[in-house]
């Protein structure tokens, strides 16, 4: 049997696979905030399986986008705070508009724009900025590495066989 040279997962390869990476911890963080507010597991999300599709993005927006700022975190934490709010809001508004219903709604909390943004989700999205870039995004890359570029493009395909084999469409 002849061998096959190993290729490295590509620049592509590695974006979906953060974008999945954090979608789905991005979900995990969701069922535990609703959780501990409401005291059972919600379904949270709009798709089949364990992932959030916003996180996703976000992570990847702050990946090639704010990933200089990592040593300014006053400019992180402000500048992520400031687009993320508008992301949710935006993402709030297409996402009402297309399905007819309201995923969040944070009516009744102080300083809130329409029920779609607030203050104190702002701060949250400055602090996840700041807590993403300088620390969880640095530990999942070593892990990525360690296990995807070392052991070549076939790991990549194998994770994402198994990913998209357990849905149910």
């Amino acid at each position: 049997m002849a061998k096959t040279k190993a290729k490295n997962i590509t620049k592509f390869q590695k974006i979906a696979l953060y974008f999945f990476v954090y979608a789905f911890i991005g979900w995990v963080c969701e069922e535990l905030y609703a959780l501990a507010v409401l005291h059972t597991f919600v379904k949270r999300g709009f798709l089949l399986g364990p992932i959030c599709p916003i996180y996703g993005y976000g992570a990847i927006i702050l990946i090639l986008c704010f990933k200089n700022y990592k040593n300014k975190p006053i400019k992180l934490f402000f500048l992520s705070a400031i687009f993320f709010s508008l992301f949710e809001y935006i993402t709030d508004f297409f996402l009402q508009a297309l399905f007819g219903t309201k995923w969040w709604d944070y009516t009744g909390e102080f300083l809130n724009l329409n029920g779609r943004i607030t203050l104190s989700f702002s701060i949250v999205w400055g602090l996840g900025g700041l807590i993403f870039i300088k620390i969880l995004h640095p530990f999942i890359t070593k892990i990525i590495r360690k296990n995807f570029e070392k052991n070549t493009y076939e790991s990549s395909k194998s994770f994402y066989k198994f990913l998209f084999s357990n849905y149910d469409y």
